[in-house]
């Protein structure tokens, strides 16, 4: 039987991907920039921030010079905004330390903030060729159901188990496309739900195929509920349709975005608008919604204010509070979901002015 290596890249020049963005060129800076977008996030949602983001930023110069907003709006929406935060110090520290480009060195890379020893082997098999695996979400769930490897790869002695199984399969040529089609095979063909095993090149010495266990393999994360918080938003437009935005500071969730101002209760709310806000008109509720974080679940309770005008220490606050009219959203760092509150909220009182901004 061929071995797994030759399997996997016979099967990526049939039916891998060769035409994602980052594959043209195949720069460092752009296999780490795809790397760290497509960190808990799929493809096809990550393919349209890359190339508004590589259009902004063409390289890792670029991106160190960026301010830290304009990183922060190109990546809104993605989620995961730490991840965005390390890019840029990253970025920051490549300029200072390594000539302006990402390191060609294993130790160098993994120094570097958000870097990861999957993803320095992403960039370093990618971009150069050279001999080091993989292990990314779908890397792991390949490996686990290959050789029939029990427990959450998350654990550290499984971990470890498919790093060395990882290292060991690892081709002595033809290591971008044997990485890219080890994270293919995992994204379209072994998939977590429904895996295609008639399509795969594996198929012939897959143990979770074999003992019929493709569904139970890899063992899932060891569950347990998410706890589940609650706050109340302000949506506050003042008579030119500016909407009040405050920024994020750490520690917290979107910390370095802006967002609404927002209060655990509408008590504390209510002192948040008398220290800063004029607010005669009284407050309408609007529809309330759950937004799901990695380590809990936020009831959000927004509450809609018109007419407002801000008090004087508003305008004297600095960098913490601002009015941004609908024409500027599109360029401010907005988490998802109070960017998506803010235009249902637009298209509430006028649907067509709203057509813009989709």
């Amino acid at each position: 039987m061929q071995s797994f290596s030759v399997r996997l890249l016979d099967w990526f020049a049939r039916e891998g991907r060769h035409d994602l963005p980052w594959q043209h060129p195949r720069s460092a800076y752009r296999v780490w920039l795809s790397e760290i977008m497509l960190q808990q996030t799929r493809v096809q949602t990550v393919i349209p921030y890359f190339a508004r983001f590589v259009a902004a930023l063409p390289d890792l110069p670029a991106l160190a010079r960026a301010g830290s907003e304009e990183v922060m709006a190109l990546w809104s929406g993605l989620g995961y905004y730490a991840r965005a935060r390390h890019l840029h110090a990253a970025a920051k520290q490549c300029v200072a330390h390594h000539g302006g480009e990402l390191p060609d060195d294993f130790d160098a890379l993994l120094a570097l903030p958000g870097i990861g020893r999957s993803t320095a082997g992403a960039i370093l098999s990618q971009a150069h060729g050279l001999k080091f695996p993989i292990l990314d979400g779908n890397v792991r769930r390949v490996l686990a159901r290959w050789r029939g490897i029990e427990g959450w790869p998350g654990a550290a002695a499984i971990e470890r188990e498919l790093w060395q199984l990882a290292q060991s399969l690892l081709p002595d040529e033809h290591l971008p496309d044997y990485a890219q089609g080890l994270m293919d095979l995992g994204a379209t063909v072994c998939t977590r739900a429904d895996p295609d095993c008639a399509r795969c090149p594996l198929r012939a010495d897959c143990v979770a195929l074999r003992s019929l266990r493709t569904a139970e393999l890899p063992a899932s994360r060891p569950g347990k509920p998410l706890p589940r918080r609650a706050c109340v938003m302000l949506v506050a437009f003042d008579g030119e349709g500016r909407v009040l935005l405050q920024k994020r500071e750490a520690p917290g969730v979107w910390n370095g975005l802006w967002s609404l101002p927002e209060a655990p209760d509408a008590a504390m709310l209510d002192v948040f608008i008398r220290q800063h806000l004029h607010a005669p008109n009284a407050a309408r509720a609007l529809p309330a919604f759950e937004h799901v974080f990695s380590h809990y679940r936020l009831a959000i309770q927004p509450q809609r204010r018109d007419g407002v005008a801000p008090r004087p220490r508003v305008a004297e606050s600095g960098p913490e509070l601002r009015w941004a009219a609908p024409g500027e959203w599109p360029g401010i760092g907005l988490p998802a979901p109070v960017r998506k509150l803010l235009l249902s909220s637009l298209r509430a009182e006028s649907p067509l002015s709203a057509k813009e901004f989709p």
